[in-house]
């Protein structure tokens, strides 16, 4: 099974909404809160996350696809996804 990462802020509501979605499906993640983060890692971050014209948060990384912002049906979609390749 891929890795669902998120970058978020630790003040985003929606970046709370975000985790909330994945902790109800008993989906394991690890996040990162951007804007509590060292310069050096919001630099790996930042330069990471450049390929994937950013302009908001939450972004959610699978693999090297990326949802940025909140969506539930794109959210929906990864989780099939990510079922799928499991029973595969």
């Amino acid at each position: 099974m891929k890795k669902l990462s998120m970058y978020s802020l630790s003040t985003c509501p929606w970046c709370s909404e975000a985790k909330k979605f994945f902790e109800s499906r008993g989906i394991s993640y690890s996040y990162i809160d951007y804007d509590l983060a060292s310069a050096e890692e919001q630099q790996r971050i930042s330069k990471e996350m450049s390929g994937f014209q950013v302009k908001g948060f939450p972004v959610i990384k699978i693999g090297e696809e990326a949802v940025i912002g909140y969506s539930l049906e794109k959210y929906s979609e990864l989780v099939r996804s990510m079922s799928s390749e499991s029973s595969q």
